[in-house]
């Protein structure tokens, strides 16, 4: 598999330049704690305002609105599974988070796209099987979609990069 266009950093994912970055997002797509949260603050009302617009999104699918205040054009909302064991169909559906993102940035003509580890904070997603799952959705999506230039995992903390750097050594 060809991981040449996926990199892991750690950072603030309201601060990234990419042409799009992804939300972890709940259902109703109006905002909330952690990443979901911070996004909406950074990006300014506006960003709200278009999210009410859209009627909330599905566990696994994304939608997408302008980036209003950030620096990225757009941003992918999807809102991730809450982990209950892994028995539940948890797996694909965060690979459909990813999958759904990337699909919408080749839509609308973005070349880099820029993720946090969706359902790994208060979704209680174990965060080594989260990156496994991230990688493996977004290197099968590179493999058919040369637009897409850069994907960058971007990790908020030391413990969750080094998790994504161990999981991107493994595809």
């Amino acid at each position: 598999m060809d991981t040449t266009r996926i990199e892991i950093i750690q950072g603030d994912i309201t601060r990234s330049d990419a042409d799009a970055i992804a939300n972890a997002a709940n259902t109703s797509l109006l905002g909330g704690g952690g990443v979901d949260g911070a996004i909406h603050r950074a990006a300014g009302p506006e960003l709200l305002a278009e999210c009410r617009t859209l009627h909330g999104c599905e566990t696994g699918k994304a939608k997408i609105t302008k980036g209003y205040r950030l620096r990225a054009k757009y941003v992918l909302h999807t809102p991730g599974p809450v982990w209950h064991g892994g028995t539940h169909g948890e797996a694909e559906k965060l690979a459909g988070c990813y999958t759904s993102c990337l699909e919408l940035a080749s839509e609308y003509g973005c070349k880099t796209v820029d993720f946090p580890s969706i359902s790994t904070g208060v979704y209680g997603y174990p965060v080594d099987k989260a990156a496994h799952v991230a990688l493996g959705a977004i290197a099968a999506y590179l493999e058919g979609h040369p637009e897409i230039e850069r994907v960058r995992m971007v990790c908020f903390d030391s413990r969750t990069k080094a998790a994504y750097e161990a999981a991107l050594k493994e595809l």
